[in-house]
């Protein structure tokens, strides 16, 4: 047992040391003094932040700028197709339009030619050509659409400019 106090007690004197040690080495916290090639880099650091802000911000406006077209783009191109559709089928019906008042043109024709013009012949025959010009104004006013169209924003910018 006086083994173990023996070993306590010189434990307990090693702990002892070890703590004066540790008190007499404090940290030392000095900081450099700057000289003149710090404030120099410090300096080169700010510009450069202050160049870095500015590019990011030159690059956030051409970003919203570029955005914008693109939205504008898209907006226009819908509605082109749309316009391109409406015509397409304008033309679709024109062309069916012509072709009955062709044939209608043709028993009609034929008819007068064997001297026998049958009422529904004649009827058949107005008929398709009043589809035919209903076709043609509707076509017509498919293509005023899209004029109006292109001319609108126009007059609205020169609006604004104004």
């Amino acid at each position: 047992m006086s083994n173990v106090s023996d070993l306590e007690r010189r434990l307990s004197k090693a702990l002892d040391r070890i703590a004066k040690t540790a008190q007499n080495l404090k940290p030392q916290t000095r900081t450099p003094e700057p000289t003149d090639d710090v404030a120099a880099l410090r300096k080169e650091l700010e510009t450069e932040r202050t160049k870095n802000a500015q590019l990011s911000e030159r690059v956030n406006a051409v970003r919203q700028r570029q955005e914008s077209s693109f939205a504008t783009l898209e907006r226009r191109l819908a509605r082109m197709t749309e316009q391109l559709d409406l015509q397409s089928l304008e033309m679709l019906r024109l062309k069916k339009a012509n072709t009955k008042l062709i044939e209608a043109n043709r028993q009609l024709r034929e008819s007068s030619e064997a001297q026998v013009i049958e009422p529904s012949t004649i009827n058949r025959s107005l008929v398709a050509e009043l589809e035919a010009l209903r076709a043609e104004r509707a076509a017509e006013a498919a293509e005023m659409e899209d004029v109006l169209g292109e001319l609108k924003p126009l007059v609205s910018s020169e609006n604004a400019n104004a």
